[in-house]
């Protein structure tokens, strides 16, 4: 109560009615205008300290590398590295399946690109590497470039066709390299270009539909298919060890969601099941005995860097252009959400240059194009990670991994990758719960959500990206056409204007009507606008100057008998019709449009708020032009209120004012424009105004 009793403490204010002229006056605008030669000049401009923040900017390292406490955070950050990179072994080996590519370039993913985001990257808590929507569509790129019916070769032992999988695979590693190499030009471009605003138009409701949908086409065609195409040729051995790995990683996960408040870092679940899958298997001979794929050779160390087939790169431009915009909107998404909740910033387009260079040198290494994962994020967040500090560690641990331990996890059955592949998959589909919250918040967004899904699983993951992202463009359009049109009353004893139909105690000027839009005016609604301002304001000016064109001719005849007359009676006139005649004849007509009696109290002004439209194209202004023409001839005024400075350059540029608009019709405010059409000035205005 005593919160609520300080907040009705009222104040007021003196002072004359303005309009924007009046404003630019007292306020003294300022007319200086930046030329674009000017502001190239200003940006082509070198100074010492603009070259350091230029190259502070390209690499972050050195911001915050220097101020980097050991105290703080180098115990939270190296216990939450090690725990990610746990955490990225098996998914590494795991998503480089889905790419189908052999498991060892999944770890090689999962070590450079992280330490060149150390170097670049801005955000201090996404986990780079190897992700499940990024693999697919790798895989999908692969698969049609080098299907496994192009290699083919007669066995000489039993006569029959297989597959020769080692040139099978050699040829997938080039096509892996350059669709990376080319995601990461695309995306350096894009940074080079200032063009990271573009994550904008990736909203969260269509990155979680897509991804979601993503996790089911996986499951569908690599799984669900699969399993349908070859039952017939069921090895029992995989089905059992994969039905086994799956079961008990889901129990797992489970555990780990259930403990999560009592333990400092997640029990590595999926780490134990490589373990004890790849001892079972080298124990009991799985590879000779049950005839089961394994992950094969692990080589120690890392591989030579090599240019990618840039021969290759014309088939896949729009392939990579896909991958290289899902990954950066997935990865923009998350630091954005962190950086949000932690209270930092990130720079996007920074952002974009960091994974542009990740996936650049990844190519060179023939590593998976990366990106940021939500589930190797969340460990290091909740691990105690606090910057980018964590990440170079979770690449260490890989990289103690491929020299010394790799070859440990060449008898691991490739079914338990499977598993964790599939186990993760269906972690995604949790995401399925967005639906319902999206349906009591913004069922447009929930819309969104289930159009990208529905989209995505029809269509492969690059289509349905593109198909997505013009359908979330048709909605913004869409919600234009739903606007909102009111009429404004006012609060009793305040200047303070709202929808006459919300408000019970809101009153309408008497002979005014005031006009508001929810969205901005433009091509698309400029129709619709006029449509909704005729039916408010009960004035149908088209029959309106009609009649008074019907009213002007009577005055004509009415005229020439005069002049007869005139001849007659030199010193006589005849009466002509007076403007309350004229006046009652127009109501006249406009009362029988709406079908009620004649209403002799036509408004006499129009004001239109358009303190929600932030620019105007020139179907707008002409829109504008025409309402304040048509109304004008109808004998009504127009006005127009809170128009934004932007929108007032936007009527001078669109020769909205010319001779015949000889009084000022813009205000800053909807009541500096109320008591103008009222009359009151300077020295009539009311003592005080309260709000």
């Amino acid at each position: 109560m005593e919160n609520m009793i300080k907040r009705r403490v009222g104040y007021h204010i003196q002072r004359e009615v303005m309009d924007e002229l009046k404003v630019d006056e007292v306020a003294k605008k300022t007319d200086v205008h930046t030329s674009l030669f000017d502001k190239i000049k200003e940006s082509m401009r070198c100074s010492r300290s603009h070259v350091k923040s230029c190259f502070l900017s390209c690499i972050p390292l050195l911001s915050w590398l220097p101020h980097y406490s050991l105290r703080e955070h180098a115990f939270g950050d190296v216990v939450s590295g090690i725990s990610v990179g746990i955490m990225n072994l098996p998914q590494g080996l795991a998503y480089a399946l889905l790419a189908s590519v052999p498991p060892v370039f999944g770890l090689y993913s999962s070590f450079y690109p992280i330490f060149v985001y150390f170097i670049f990257g801005t955000s201090r808590h996404i986990s780079m590497g190897t992700f499940a929507v990024m693999s697919v569509m790798i895989g999908g790129v692969t698969d049609r470039m080098a299907p496994d019916s192009d290699f083919m070769i007669l066995s000489n032992v039993s006569n029959v066709s297989i597959i020769d999988t080692v040139a099978r695979d050699n040829e997938r590693v080039k096509i892996v390299a350059a669709v990376t190499f080319l995601s990461g030009i695309i995306q350096l471009l894009l940074g080079l270009a200032q063009f990271g605003f573009v994550v904008m138009y990736l909203s969260e409701p269509l990155v979680c539909g897509y991804t979601t949908g993503t996790a089911i086409h996986v499951i569908v065609s690599q799984t669900v298919l699969d399993v349908c195409s070859l039952l017939g040729e069921t090895n029992i051995g995989t089905l059992v060890v994969s039905i086994v790995t799956i079961v008990g990683l889901i129990i797992a996960r489970e555990v780990n969601d259930y403990l999560a408040p009592k333990l400092p870092v997640p029990i590595p679940f999926q780490l134990f099941a490589l373990v004890i899958g790849t001892v079972v298997s080298w124990h009991f001979d799985f590879k000779t005995r049950y005839n089961m794929h394994v992950v094969g050779q692990i080589p120690s160390g890392l591989r030579a860097p090599a240019m990618p087939a840039f021969s290759k790169m014309g088939s896949m431009i729009g392939d990579a252009f896909a991958i290289s915009v899902v990954g950066y909107g997935i990865t923009i998404s998350l630091g954005r959400m962190f950086a949000f909740r932690f209270g930092y910033k990130i720079n996007s387009n920074q952002e974009l240059l960091a994974l542009g260079l990740c996936n650049l040198i990844g190519g060179i290494f023939q590593c998976l194009t990366t990106s940021s994962s939500i589930s190797r994020s969340m460990v290091q967040i909740n691990t105690g990670g606090k910057t980018q500090f964590a990440g170079a560690v979770s690449a260490v641990v890989i990289f103690v991994v491929l020299l010394k331990f790799g070859q440990l996890f060449e008898d691991l059955p490739k079914a338990v990758l499977s598993a964790v592949v599939y186990v993760n998959l269906h972690g995604m589909l949790r995401q399925f719960g967005e639906i319902p919250r999206l349906w009591r918040k913004d069922r447009v967004d929930m819309l969104v959500w289930v159009m990208t899904f529905i989209l995505t699983v029809l269509l492969n993951p690059d289509l349905g990206l593109a198909a997505s992202i013009a359908f979330s463009m048709l909605t913004v359009i869409i919600r234009t056409q739903l606007s909102r049109y009111s009429l404004l009353g006012q609060i009793p004893g305040t200047d303070i204007y709202k929808p006459i139909e919300d408000y019970n105690q809101v009153t309408q000027i008497p002979g005014l009507v005031i006009f508001r839009c929810s969205a901005t005016l433009y091509f698309a609604n400029a129709e619709m606008y006029v449509a909704h301002l005729y039916e408010k304001s009960g004035v149908d000016v088209p029959k309106l100057l009609s009649h008074k064109k019907k009213l002007e001719a009577k005055r004509r005849q009415r005229e020439k008998k005069e002049a007869k007359r005139a001849k007659k009676q030199a010193n006589g006139t005849a009466p002509e019709m007076s403007d309350m005649e004229e006046k009652y004849e127009v109501a006249v007509v406009m009362s029988r449009e709406h079908n009620q009696s004649p209403d002799l109290t036509m408004p006499k002004a129009i004001i239109l708020d358009l303190s929600p439209v932030n620019f105007l194209d020139t179907v707008g202004v002409t829109t504008l032009h025409n309402i304040h023409e048509d109304f004008g001839s109808a004998g009504i005024k127009v006005f127009l209120s809170g128009c934004q400075r932007c929108v007032i350059d936007h009527l001078e540029k669109g020769d909205f004012f010319h001779d015949k608009v000889t009084e000022p019709i813009l205000f800053s405010t909807v009541h500096d424009a109320v008591l103008h059409c009222q009359g009151k000035n300077a020295q009539a205005i009311e003592k005080a105004t309260y709000f």
